[in-house]
């Protein structure tokens, strides 16, 4: 009795430790699987980064490392953009410029395009935005081409120009329906000198 009781649990105590120590080793992977799993891991992972870089593309760097730069501008415009000395608007959106030769062309949109004819001098104080002694009509055309290196949305016909004697040109974009207004916002397009 005492040899039979001390044996059976020795010998039910082996077999599963044998049988956990072989499917322990059946589990681990040979060092050539480890290789080629984490191989085909780092391919992924690339795969995943070109993803995110193509899909992000336009968060990579930009001209003169200012996003609203169109390719080949020659000096970067300052953060606060002014035209002979007057910010644009505060709600302008969609900014692009090109800078060339000490000029910018700039395009941006905005509700309170208005104001900053009036404040730049574009449209004389007391006179009508669509006063003819200051501008015109621009030619008809859906889209309306942008100057040459300037990038960003094209405006939209109606156009109105704007050409004021100290060199500036400006070119925005005028309600369809209403012959005395704007577009709401309205993009601008505005050339003028740096110096």
């Amino acid at each position: 009795m005492g040899d039979s009781g001390p044996d059976i649990r020795h010998g039910e105590a082996a077999e599963p430790r044998e049988a956990v120590a072989e499917s322990g080793a059946r589990r681990q992977p040979r060092p050539g699987r480890r290789s080629a799993a984490l191989g085909i891991g780092a391919l992924a992972l690339a795969g995943c980064a070109a993803g995110a870089v193509w899909l992000f593309r336009d968060d990579l760097p930009h001209p003169l490392g200012d996003e609203r730069a169109c390719a080949g501008s020659e000096q970067r415009l300052p953060d606060r953009i002014l035209v002979h000395g007057t910010p644009i608007p505060s709600d302008a959106s969609d900014v692009h410029y090109f800078t060339r030769n000490g000029s910018a062309v700039l395009s941006f949109r905005s509700g309170l395009l208005p104001y900053f004819l009036r404040s730049t001098g574009i449209v004389p104080a007391g006179a009508d935005l669509f006063d003819e002694r200051h501008g015109g009509v621009g030619v008809a055309g859906e889209p309306y081409k942008l100057p040459d290196g300037l990038c960003g949305a094209a405006l939209r016909s109606p156009v109105w120009y704007y050409h004021p004697e100290d060199g500036v040109r400006v070119t925005v974009e005028r309600s369809p329906l209403y012959g005395d207004a704007l577009r709401f916002p309205a993009r601008a397009v505005i050339t003028y000198s740096l110096g």
